[in-house]
């Protein structure tokens, strides 16, 4: 039995040790002494499985085998041939012109040349105008090699030629390289209508080998349960002079994509479901990527139309095409899967983290709060201190609404403001304000200019309209102004986003405060959200930019501080440079 192993076991690098493990099973009196030739059968079996680590290995006791005989395909007349065929294979049309194809036993080269014309005027032509194909494998578990490249060849091009597999052949010590086939009977499916294989975990052995090269080329998706992790190849070994057989693997699959093997692992699906989930789950996927052209030309044409700055719209938008017709999109698995690369695109081509996909999700209904819940609210809001030198301390990580503020004005005076504007200079962080509405921001500029003339804070070019406004500070508000004359710092950090970032550009841009902490987070105006066409997917397009007249646009690139340190950093060190103005005057 050591010979046989060590001879013709397709993994001799597995084979250490393997010789002493007999040797020793040879002199073992436990093992010796067994007297019933089927559990000692079990029980090397077990010794060799454990040892080489390989469960397909295994050692039978059978006084009465006789040598099976590989099927060969009777002589039958044509009609009785078409009933043999048709009771072997299953084929539907499904809605939406979706083939299904079921085959439990995959024929070799030779068989396929002698019923070629046959198969396809049953099969094979009823499969080619379908747009899209499941093929069923999920009880396939016999086969014959040479049907691996007879198989994928039908889903490849004729050329160039692809290296589908290598098998090494153990007995012979030799690696056949398996090869798509120039020329086949019949037309091929092509290289761009989508295919699913199913599996179970009942498909084994050159089944196997088949969903393994159609996924590692790109050309399959597979869908259903691990596979068997059977073998290419499988010989059974007489025992010497005795009634005992070694049965083992004498060829192994080495992929050239991938450079290892399904065998023994089996093969994992790209989507993991029950079997008997899979033909529905498959169905799923193919009627979504039926709608991926549409999403995917709705959501360049969206993008073109609305995004706020109009050139790069239009690259985002060609672009994004041109990824669809190259394929990118071809293997989406779910609507998730789409949300999630098309936010990652739109991102990466547009350089605008805003510009993504997004749910729509409905506006919660206002709030009817107390004066009582008000300020309670406002208390969590805000944060307020002085610290030394009489130096004001204000913290909000988030703007609000203007027309939500403005019957609140009065209580956020009261319980905020009227505690800083007093101050000497003061400090504002926005280290964590992630944004919010700007309908506010041109009010809170306001309390930093003085009321006697209006100040030209910004211009707002809106790309749906095509309009430009301008924002001004307010000639009456709520409560006090700080005014112009005493200092201003703004804290800003990697978080610092939005509507935030709308406020810091303002005040540097016109000189009135000086910024410290990290560049802003580079978002954008508030974000419209958009149907994709009649689909349930919706994106998320600033539509708004600042003025670029005056310098570069903020958005996407974020806003630099006049002082850079760390967001840690930033307070002690504002509360620095105010102290020595502050002690530079006494």
């Amino acid at each position: 039995m050591a010979k046989i192993l060590m001879d013709n076991y397709c993994s001799p690098e597995k084979l250490t040790g393997m010789q002493e493990a007999i040797d020793a099973a040879s002199s073992n009196t436990e093992i010796l002494s067994i007297p019933d030739p089927d559990t000692l059968a079990n029980v090397l079996t077990s010794g060799v499985q454990s040892t080489i680590n390989d469960p397909r290995l295994k050692v039978s006791h059978e006084p009465d085998y006789v040598p099976a005989v590989a099927p060969q395909l009777p002589p039958l007349p044509p009609d009785q041939l078409v009933a043999v065929l048709q009771s072997s294979i299953k084929l539907d049309i499904l809605d939406g012109n979706i083939g299904y194809l079921r085959i439990d036993h995959i024929i070799g080269e030779a068989v396929a040349d002698k019923i070629g014309s046959l198969l396809l005027e049953l099969v094979w032509n009823k499969i080619l105008p379908t747009s899209a194909l499941i093929f069923d494998l999920r009880y396939t578990s016999t086969g014959d090699m040479s049907g691996i490249p007879y198989i994928v060849s039908y889903f490849t091009e004729a050329e160039p030629l692809i290296h589908i597999d290598s098998v090494y052949d153990r007995p012979s010590d030799t690696t056949t390289e398996l090869w798509s086939m120039p020329t086949l009977l019949g037309d091929r499916y092509g290289t761009t209508k989508p295919i699913i294989i199913l599996t179970s975990k009942n498909t084994k052995g050159i089944a196997e080998d088949v969903a393994y090269c159609l996924r590692n080329l790109k050309r399959a998706t597979i869908v259903g349960e691990k596979t068997a992790g059977g073998s290419v190849k499988i010989d059974k070994f007489k025992v010497a002079d005795t009634d005992f057989y070694v049965s083992m693997p004498t060829a192994k699959s080495i992929n050239p994509v991938t450079g290892s093997t399904w065998e023994v692992t089996g093969v994992t699906p790209d989507v993991e479901v029950n079997a008997e989930d899979a033909l529905a789950t498959a169905i799923k996927i193919l009627n979504l990527r039926a709608q991926i052209p549409a999403i995917i030309e709705g959501s360049a044409t969206l993008v073109a139309e609305k995004y706020a700055f109009e050139a790069v719209g239009a690259d985002v938008a060609a672009k994004l095409n041109g990824l669809l017709a190259s394929g990118d999109y071809s293997m989406v698995n779910s609507k998730t899967d789409l949300e999630v690369k098309l936010s990652a695109d739109l991102k990466t081509l547009s350089g605008d983290k805003s510009l993504k996909t997004t749910s729509n999700t409905p506006a919660l209904p206002p709030m009817n709060y107390s004066p009582e819940m008000f300020i309670e609210l406002i208390k969590v809001s805000f944060h307020t201190d002085m610290f030394e030198n009489n130096i004001g301390y204000l913290r909000f990580d988030m703007f609000g609404d203007f027309e939500e503020v403005k019957p609140i004005a009065q209580i956020i005076v009261e319980h905020v403001w009227n505690k800083v504007v007093n101050s000497d200079a003061m400090i504002v962080d926005l280290r964590n304000n992630v944004g919010g509405p700007t309908t506010a921001i041109a009010g809170f500029c306001s309390y930093f200019f003085d009321g006697d003339k209006e100040v030209l804070l910004d211009k707002l070019y809106d790309r749906s309209s095509g309009t430009t406004k301008e924002l001004w500070t307010l000639p009456e508000l709520t409560g006090t102004r700080y005014g112009t004359k005493k200092s201003l710092i703004i804290l800003t950090s990697g978080t610092t986003a939005g509507a935030a970032e709308e406020f810091v550009y303002i005040m540097k841009k016109l000189g009135r405060a000086m910024i410290v902490g990290e560049t802003t987070a580079g978002g954008s105006h508030p974000a419209e959200t958009f149907p994709v066409g009649e689909t349930d997917v919706f994106l998320s397009i600033p539509t708004v930019r600042s003025d670029t007249a005056a310098g570069p646009a903020w958005e996407g690139a974020g806003i630099a501080p006049h002082i850079p340190v760390s967001a840690d950093d930033a307070l002690n060190t504002a509360k620095g440079i105010l102290n020595k103005h502050f002690a530079g005057q006494k």
